[in-house]
């Protein structure tokens, strides 16, 4: 039997940048098969290319030995591959079963859909209720969504990008039961992940890329974390040096009954949410996206004012009612979570979204006048200390991967050495060595004495590199824990509402307390 898909030879070029460069993939039936690199090593502008988004400028590609051309996702659809996108394409407004008819080709009924869904739901252990509006529903219930939707298609190769990353380890542990389901039944599926450690568990191959080449084939299973992660990145990647310890510093961030209503119709309202983050601490807010950590990071940013200026305090100093620029001149720093459109303007150069950010405290604007000269050079030591590797000396926004990106957006808040940083997802969809990077960054900062805030999916980020964690649920906020001794069962159980109010847990709580129009 031929392999069910084969890309042979497969080059991609944008402009002068050689995205991939004669890659080779053999994807057997039955086969969960990892495929692992550094960010801009390629692995997206492949599977784009699998999925018919994308056209080889030179290769080809087969299935089941044939030649297979694809000029859109639907004639992929149509050949067998589905793909699930890292990040969900779901109308809110929407329910489940019209969210799932959109994404089908044909004029099936949409009760005759909804019952398809049902069954097809239930088969796999990713129970959905058609009827239910999608904004009700929990991120790993939206995920389930764009799995359920892709197995309505009936493909027989599943592309998955980055499918845990907002998951509780209860629900990961459902999607492997899932994909072992789908394994069985003859299917293959194509899994891209950061997570080392759950690649070794899952996967029976994989494919290694950097720098747009195939660098390495193996079964995962034989090889440990550190050696995927140096094929992946051409060098050993160390540890993070961190020895959590309980708190002892003065209070320099804290957070007293801070009840907030949401911004928009299907926001999180903030409900007596109280901390303390003292000087040389890390604090950790764990919790699945969607639970009231973007309206938190604007309440401690300054983004939306608090009700109250006591309700938030930097050094002692009420700071409730102040904005963004006066926080930045009292020491803090802010990384949001969203790194193209929140924390860069995409079509600014590097130097004009360090002036958009640092005009407040970081000396670029002297006697009215612009300072172009300071604002380069602080773009070259970003550069340099956090390795951003890019073009010219001072590229767009938009021009950097999404990797070199979140290592510029993360390094111009800790140059400045801020008294408290905020930070949300520090290292979302970078690679090892990346991540890496940015945790010891942090780390350090803290050793030197500013106190650190970072809101995380990653439970084993939070465990390598947090004091203390607390864990967000429906705008509610845990009593902070230390690290020692928490496991990542007892977090997730958290994460998913244990230990919370009941009316907290009921789906929809939080977006039905909304304030009224």
């Amino acid at each position: 039997m031929p392999p069910l898909i084969e890309a042979q030879q497969i080059v991609k070029r944008f402009g002068s940048l050689v995205a991939n460069d004669h890659v080779d993939l053999t994807v057997a039936a039955g086969e969960v098969h990892a495929l692992l690199g550094e960010n801009g090593a390629g692995k997206s502008t492949l599977v784009k290319m699998l999925y018919g988004l994308l056209q080889p400028d030179e290769g080809r590609i087969l299935w089941r030995g044939e030649k297979l051309v694809l000029n859109g996702p639907r004639d992929a659809r149509r050949a067998g591959i589905g793909m699930v996108f890292q990040h969900f394409s779901l109308f809110e407004a929407m329910t489940v079963a019209e969210n799932v008819a959109l994404a089908l080709d044909g004029e099936e009924p949409l009760p005759r859909i909804a019952a398809r869904l049902a069954e097809v739901s239930r088969a796999y252990g990713l129970p959905l209720e058609p009827r239910r509006e999608v904004w009700q529903l929990s991120v790993g219930e939206r995920q389930r969504i764009e799995i359920v939707r892709c197995l309505m298609q009936d493909p027989q190769l599943l592309i998955l990008d980055e499918p845990t990353s907002v998951l509780t380890p209860q629900e990961a542990e459902g999607l492997f039961a899932t994909l072992g389901k789908i394994r069985a039944e003859g299917r293959a599926v194509l899994y891209i992940s950061h997570k080392l450690e759950e690649v070794r568990r899952i996967c029976e191959a994989a494919t290694i890329l950097r720098g747009g080449k195939v660098v390495a084939r193996c079964d995962p299973r034989q090889e440990s974390a550190a050696s995927l992660a140096r094929m992946m990145v051409g060098t050993e990647v160390g540890s993070v040096r961190h020895d959590a310890a309980e708190p002892t510093g003065p209070v320099r961030l804290s957070v007293s009954a801070l009840s907030m209503p949401p911004a928009e119709a299907h926001g999180v309202a903030l409900k007596d949410i109280s901390l303390t983050l003292h000087r040389g601490e890390i604090l950790g807010i764990a919790g699945v996206a969607g639970n009231g950590q973007d309206e938190l990071f604007a309440a401690l940013s300054g983004e939306r004012l608090a009700p109250r200026a006591e309700s938030v305090a930097l050094d002692g100093t009420a700071v409730g009612r102040e904005d963004i620029n006066a926080r930045r001149r009292r020491g803090a720093a802010f990384v949001p979570e969203e790194r193209l459109g929140h924390a860069a303007a995409p079509r600014f150069s590097l130097s004009e979204n360090a002036l958009v950010s640092g005009h407040a405290a970081n000396g670029f604007v002297r006697g009215g006048f612009v300072e172009r000269g300071r604002m380069l050079g602080w773009v070259d030591a970003v550069t340099k200390a956090f390795d951003v590797r890019k073009g010219p000396r001072d590229p767009e926004a938009r021009a950097l991967s999404g990797g070199n990106l979140q290592k510029f957006v993360v390094g111009r808040e800790i140059l400045r050495k801020p008294a408290v940083l905020v930070v949300a997802q520090p290292t979302w969809g970078v690679d090892a060595g990346a991540a890496q990077l940015i945790r010891q960054a942090l780390v350090d900062l803290a050793k030197e004495g500013a106190a650190v805030l970072v809101i995380s999916q990653d439970l084993d980020e939070l465990l390598e590199i947090a004091d203390r964690i607390a864990v967000i649920f429906h705008g509610r906020l845990s009593q902070a824990m230390p690290v020692q001794g928490l496991t990542r069962e007892a977090l997730g159980l958290l994460m998913g509402g244990s230990g919370f109010p009941a009316d907290d847990a009921a789906p929809g709580a939080a977006a039905r307390e909304r304030e009224p129009a």
